[in-house]
């Protein structure tokens, strides 16, 4: 690989595998810990920021604006791929063009980032957090491992990343008042929560003469899969859907590929063929937990806390007596109590710097602003006065927020925080519009110790990379097609087991497999 050293050549002629490693400006000041004024006079930075909710960066974010005033550092959007929603889309289409922004943020840039920036396309970020952006240093201080989870294969860590704050996500959810008017407990394993869907399905809970209840539901199709754990499978090493995940041996798998999930998938496609699972669990769509709660339909899901006890209030003067409450996850048939689900500690999301930029130092003391208390305060809940107020020492959303119909973090998502920029989140924004019964559930979580370990990801080397992209997207393609052919009736797991595996290894899979092991034993061992 030609290394171009020249700027203007490089900006020019910029491929994939060309570089910048200029470094004059790693000399200037280290910013001062109390002033967050990042530069005298304002400045200008161009900025791709793609993400599911919003494909560009609105200039125009109440956040944006307060920020631009305290740092005089102001961003300009350049998102590339505008008309697609897919952030990996958009991503490819920015490299291509070459012509990048100062930065480069949004959703899943953590593997394209690490790919490339060793090739020249992001700018190392070590020596000019350490140098230059103490808060954020301070961070990766206190928080051991998870620098060297999001460095590349080169040791360098090329990206800022969103850093959620808290630990429980989902939880089992169920209508207690059906149980209570059929006259069940909560089921304690799978048996019982088979006994209980049943119960939904057969014995009329909603009492309208009708058998129109639907005993499991989600409105991610995906959780469907969360089944699996009730026969000692797996459906996800994270909270990415369908990611792999390391096992007893310290060996990276696919849960799709091992053999607890050819008698896991039996189970479950068997509890659809008995109508205990949402017939339309594949095509209903975000908006099923609000359609079947709404009209008195849904039995069991698996949801975020916040937001699905949220339900309770919503509608207690429409369903009389509703009452959606958490529960323990059912003991496996193993005899496993265990949530698969919990907050990542680190996301593939963030910003990084682009080779393009000019001004990488201002652009990590810009980075380290939203580390510093009043940085971490206006990501996390806006404008102080606009949408919140400090009240004892606490950030406390303004009632006009909190009452809202809309969710508080889709308010948040329109003035510009929760977006997914490089920033700490604060549990504080969540818990004020936490329910009662929500916080109930997540101190009965944490009273019986529930969560696994969670796998954070690896970066590969080139030929690594290769291997992954040649062979990865094809086999998840097949898996979640078979997948779904299976749990629809279409097939049968354990009849066609061998000859999907088979298919697997004619697809890539050991080779993906081989690959995600080096890169895990270079990375964490």
């Amino acid at each position: 690989m030609t290394i171009l050293r020249n700027r203007e050549e490089t900006m020019r002629t910029f491929t994939l595998a060309s570089a910048f490693l200029a470094t004059s400006a790693l000399t200037a000041p280290a910013f001062a810990d109390s002033h967050l004024q990042v530069v005298d006079k304002p400045m200008e930075l161009t900025i791709h920021m793609h993400w599911p909710r919003a494909q560009g960066y609105d200039e125009s974010y109440t956040v944006e604006k307060k920020a631009c005033e305290l740092t005089n550092i102001c961003l300009k959007d350049a998102t590339a791929g505008r008309n697609s929603t897919d952030s990996n889309e958009a991503m490819n289409l920015l490299i291509a063009q070459g012509n990048m922004p100062d930065i480069v943020g949004g959703h899943l840039i953590q593997q394209p980032v690490n790919q490339y920036g060793p090739e020249g396309a992001f700018l190392p970020l070590n020596d000019l957090v350490k140098e230059h952006a103490p808060h954020i240093q301070a961070f990766w201080d206190s928080h051991p491992g998870l620098m060297e989870a999001i460095s590349s294969y080169d040791g360098n860590y090329y990206y800022i990343p969103y850093l959620p704050d808290g630990k429980y996500g989902r939880a089992w959810y169920v209508r207690q008042d059906w149980l209570d008017k059929l006259g069940l407990e909560q089921p304690q394993n799978v048996e019982e929560l088979h006994a209980v869907l049943t119960a939904f399905r057969n014995d009329d809970p909603n009492g309208n003469g009708l058998k129109d209840e639907i005993p499991y539901f989600s409105r991610q199709w995906e959780e469907v899969n969360r089944l699996l754990t009730l026969w000692d499978a797996r459906s996800s090493g994270s909270d990415t859907y369908h990611d792999f995940y390391v096992n007893d041996e310290g060996k990276v798998v696919h849960p799709y590929a091992q053999p607890a999930y050819r008698g896991a998938l039996a189970n479950v496609a068997q509890w659809y063929k008995e109508g205990l699972i949402d017939p339309e669990i594949f095509t209903r769509g975000s908006s099923s937990r609000d359609y079947l709660l709404s009209e008195n339909l849904g039995g069991v899901t698996h949801d975020w806390f916040a937001s699905t006890s949220g339900y309770n209030d919503a509608l207690k003067d429409k369903i009389e007596g509703f009452n959606l409450i958490p529960f323990l996850p059912p003991e496996s048939a193993g005899g496993v109590r265990m949530e698969e689900h919990r907050r990542i500690p680190i996301k593939p999301d963030g910003w990084a710097i682009s080779y393009m930029n000019e001004h990488p130092v201002e652009t990590i003391k810009y980075f380290d602003f939203w580390f510093t208390d009043e940085g971490r305060l206006l990501s996390n809940f806006g404008v102080e006065g606009e949408t919140w107020d400090m009240v004892d020492g606490q950030p406390i959303y303004k009632p006009e927020v909190l009452n809202s119909d809309s969710p508080v973090n889709s308010q948040m998502y329109l003035v510009g925080a929760q977006i997914q920029r490089g920033f700490w989140q604060d549990y504080r924004y969540e818990d004020q519009w936490t329910s009662e019964a929500a916080r109930e559930g997540i101190a009965l979580y944490d009273a019986n110790d529930l969560l696994i370990d969670q796998f954070l990801g690896v970066a590969f080397d080139q030929d690594e990379q290769k291997v992954y992209d040649k062979f990865w997207p094809s086999l998840r393609t097949y898996m979640l097609e078979r997948q779904q052919a299976w749990i629809l009736g279409s097939g049968d797991v354990k009849a066609d087991w061998d000859s999907y595996i088979q298919t697997l290894d004619k697809m890539g899979y050991q080779q993906v497999i081989e690959v995600m092991n080096a890169a895990y034993q270079r990375q964490y061992n």
